[in-house]
């Protein structure tokens, strides 16, 4: 079975202090099954005590300021070229993890299958797979969930944002990859 859900937008609020969140300001987000739904949670990073036990994915991020621009990620053949490079490093399996949660947001892969619980930091003989299933290529993968840990969050973004990220407005971005809608500023 193939799955196919939307993720909702920021609403840039703290859902532990109901608290704004500034422009700038370090946040976390979850994402969490309730009944058929998929909801996302911001929390502020000071309200952050860890993902809850119902979330299956999160990640850190910064509340966009408003006048900057969007950044440009790699097309999605590119990002496919990494999810494959990154099959054949063992050492960098939580990295393959967290592009595919990246690849599954931008509806490049789709959850072949029910949507896992969460997953906290691998330990040792607790290995668990999520089955994508990607249109473009027609094939299907099992990547292993592998919760990065506190200390490989930070080093993993900036990997990844060195390697995919170069500049540009998220209009120039549709235009090249013929993208329309979903639109999200944070």
């Amino acid at each position: 079975m193939q799955l196919d859900f939307e993720i909702q937008r920021s609403t840039r609020r703290c859902a532990a202090t109901d608290r704004a969140l500034e422009p700038g300001e370090w946040c976390y987000s979850v994402l969490e099954v309730h009944g058929a739904e998929i909801v996302r949670k911001d929390f502020a990073a000071s309200a952050w005590t860890g993902a809850p036990a119902e979330a299956f994915g999160w990640w850190k991020s910064r509340v966009p300021e408003p006048h900057l621009k969007k950044i440009k990620l790699a097309p999605n053949d590119v990002l496919l070229e990494l999810f494959d490079q990154l099959a054949e490093r063992p050492e960098n399996e939580d990295m393959r993890y967290v592009l595919e949660l990246l690849l599954v947001r931008r509806r490049v892969l789709r959850l072949d299958g029910p949507a896992l619980p969460a997953a906290k930091p691998s330990t040792p003989g607790s290995v668990r797979l999520m089955t994508v299933y990607c249109p473009i290529r027609e094939a299907s993968y099992e990547v292993t969930v592998v919760m990065p840990s506190d200390d490989r969050i930070e080093a993993i973004q900036a990997q990844l944002s060195e390697l995919l990220i170069s500049g540009g407005t998220a209009e120039e971005q549709d235009k090249e990859t013929g993208r329309q809608g979903d639109k999200e500023s944070g």
